[in-house]
């Protein structure tokens, strides 16, 4: 049984970049306060929900409650469910969640949130009795987990290089493609006289509060910190490391942010959209895992699975959205799976307007539905990689 999804079921705010104009807000807190606002401005009074996950990886105080707590501070205390995490893969893996609860038949109707904050990470102690003098071990969450994969004893910048050497990619090859992803990014922008693509599923203008939610600290009109690029700009550029070919223009940034969607049956998703002619259904679901050090390959194994799940080719595919940390990402999925890379990512992704973890992938899967909606409806596939050479897909249809 496919799940479906509601058109217009779905929202994200705009994400803020590192350190940015989000980064003094609990991330669950100001996660509930979004869903709250959300549910209000639609008119759901919630009580359609029967199940919800939660989708994070970094940790927030308190988080040891996880989804019963955050769905508790935006008025739905009535909705249980997990709160899941697998890096970079989180928003599939949470919409995977509730996949599974519906197909059970454990759950009608189920509300999916993820959320991060990657700025202010937590500094973590872990006792060791047996350590020297009883002395423990610290970690900062962020920091060291983006620096050192402790089974690939490297940090995710390398395993960018070991695909780019293995598939020969330059850095050149690299800038051509983020320039195509900047000029995507820009379409997005334009008003097109109905307003702008973003402003079809994100909550714009955004006020965000203060730290005790009394008053508005700023607004914001869209992303925060993207940056303008050209090709000049991006030729001044060295690797990152010597040996290399990964600058930082072809990489992501870290930001902060979230996003919400509703997974349901077909009868309610037509009763909740914002237009019941048309439909959204999750297809199939794609998982893989790369060598170590190899993480940018994992999404080619992943979404060929989701495809054969789909009883689908590529060549049915429409629209194709990824979570891009690398250039490099593109550009060897599109080789190895005989497309075009500057026909993916229209209107976004991650490489360009950041990367809060969890909610990176939920953002691309709304944008996906959107670009489908304006394209007349097809298959469009969504996929992703994450920390530990894995990666997950999944194939949407809009009809």
């Amino acid at each position: 049984m496919e799940t479906h999804i509601p058109y217009g079921g779905y929202w994200t705010t705009p994400f803020a970049r590192w350190q940015g104009s989000l980064s003094h807000l609990h991330s669950m807190e100001y996660a509930a306060h979004v869903t709250r606002q959300v549910m209000a401005g639609r008119d759901f009074d919630g009580r359609q929900f029967d199940f919800g996950v939660l989708g994070m990886t970094v940790p927030q105080k308190s988080c040891f409650y996880g989804l019963p707590w955050l769905t508790a501070m935006a008025g739905l205390g009535h909705i249980g469910g997990p709160t899941v995490s697998q890096a970079c893969a989180t928003s599939a893996r949470a919409l995977a969640t509730a996949t599974g609860e519906i197909q059970a038949g454990l759950a009608q109707c189920a509300l999916v949130i993820s959320a991060d904050r990657i700025s202010n990470g937590p500094h973590i102690y872990y006792p060791d009795p047996l350590g020297p003098g009883g002395t423990g071990v610290t970690e900062d969450w962020v920091m060291s987990n983006f620096t050192q994969d402790p089974y690939a004893n490297c940090d995710m910048t390398r395993t960018a290089e070991n695909c780019a050497g293995k598939w020969n990619v330059s850095t050149a090859e690299q800038h051509e493609v983020v320039l195509r992803r900047y000029e995507q990014y820009r379409q997005a922008l334009a008003d097109n006289g109905d307003g702008s693509f973003q402003q079809r599923y994100m909550l714009l203008p955004l006020d965000v509060p203060d730290k005790k939610y009394r008053k508005t600290r700023t607004t914001l009109t869209g992303d925060e910190g993207v940056t303008a690029t050209s090709m000049e700009k991006m030729a001044r550029l060295k690797p990152v490391h010597e040996d290399g070919t990964i600058t930082y223009a072809g990489q992501t940034h870290p930001a902060d942010g979230n996003a919400g969607m509703i997974v349901t049956t077909a009868d309610k998703a037509r009763s909740l959209s914002a237009d019941a002619d048309i439909s959204i259904s999750i297809v199939a679901y794609g998982q893989a895992r790369e060598e170590p050090a190899w993480m940018p390959a994992a999404p080619i194994p992943a979404s060929r699975r989701a495809l054969e799940q789909a009883g689908i080719s590529i060549r049915d595919v429409k629209a194709i959205k990824s979570h891009n940390p690398f250039a490099v990402n593109d550009i060897i999925f599109a080789r190895e799976m005989g497309i075009d890379v500057m026909r993916m990512n229209n209107y976004g992704c991650s490489l360009i307007w950041g990367h809060p973890q969890g909610p990176t992938g939920l953002r691309a899967i709304i944008e996906l539905i959107e670009e489908l909606v304006l394209a007349g409806g097809g298959y469009g596939l969504f996929h992703g990689c994450a920390a530990g050479d894995s990666a997950m897909a999944v194939v949407l249809r809009v009809g």
